[in-house]
């Protein structure tokens, strides 16, 4: 079957990823807690939040703000901090509501010779009003909240398929991160492009482009 539709990841693939908002809680924390290395922080934190993350599917699912907000709690009391982590969580969306866009990733949407539908780790209401921040109009967005999943876990995937009757063969899903998009697309048989921007060592057996309208040229590969 000929490819129909382009599913994209948005954060990190339409828009910049929370590196540099992450490096201020983290500064904050260093300042207000007891910390000899600052790697040790991220390093808590992200494994705290990672364990939490990949076990909310179903009926124990949580959303990403409750997720964000436990983790930092937990960081906060690892290191002996007196931050207050809803409004280092906050920072947090401050970003993630309004954040920067890649370059090329307007130009997609308005040049896209198919449909464009967001698949997005993320809360509803908060990627909603970042698309309406940027402007952008994708024919549909489905989000980890929606489907009480989380990618790379196949549910996303398999409600944005349901949703738009599409076949996993007339899909080409584009993201920045080969486990939770080029693995997680696999294992519903969408076949994947990984968004490799900043020159990474491809991994055996992955598909790669560098920038998004690269896409539009593997439409009919």
């Amino acid at each position: 079957m000929s490819i129909k539709a382009f599913f994209v990841d948005f954060y990190g693939t339409i828009v910049h990823e929370d590196g540099e908002v992450i490096k201020k809680i983290t500064d904050i924390i260093c300042k207000t807690g007891k910390v000899e290395d600052p790697s040790e922080v991220d390093t808590f934190w992200w494994k705290d939040f990672q364990i939490m993350f990949m076990n909310s599917f179903g009926d124990a699912f949580e959303t990403q703000r409750q997720l964000e907000e436990r983790s930092l709690v937990h960081t906060l009391e690892r290191f002996g901090s007196d931050a207050d982590a809803k409004e280092l969580s906050n920072m947090m969306f401050a970003h993630w509501i309004k954040p920067p866009v890649f370059e090329d990733s307007k130009e997609f949407f308005e040049k896209s010779p198919l449909p464009v539908y967001v698949v997005s780790n993320i809360d509803t209401s908060d990627i909603l009003q970042a698309i309406a921040y940027h402007g952008l109009n994708p024919a549909g967005v489905f989000t980890s909240e929606d489907a009480k999943s989380y990618k790379p876990r196949k549910e996303l995937f398999e409600l944005a398929l349901k949703s738009t009757g599409l076949a996993p063969d007339e899909v080409l899903h584009i993201g920045d991160s080969v486990s939770s998009d080029v693995q997680g697309a696999a294992k519903v048989g969408i076949r994947a492009l990984w968004l490799n921007r900043f020159g990474k060592t491809v991994p055996e057996g992955v598909e790669s482009i560098s920038g998004l309208s690269e896409a539009f040229d593997r439409i009919g590969q």
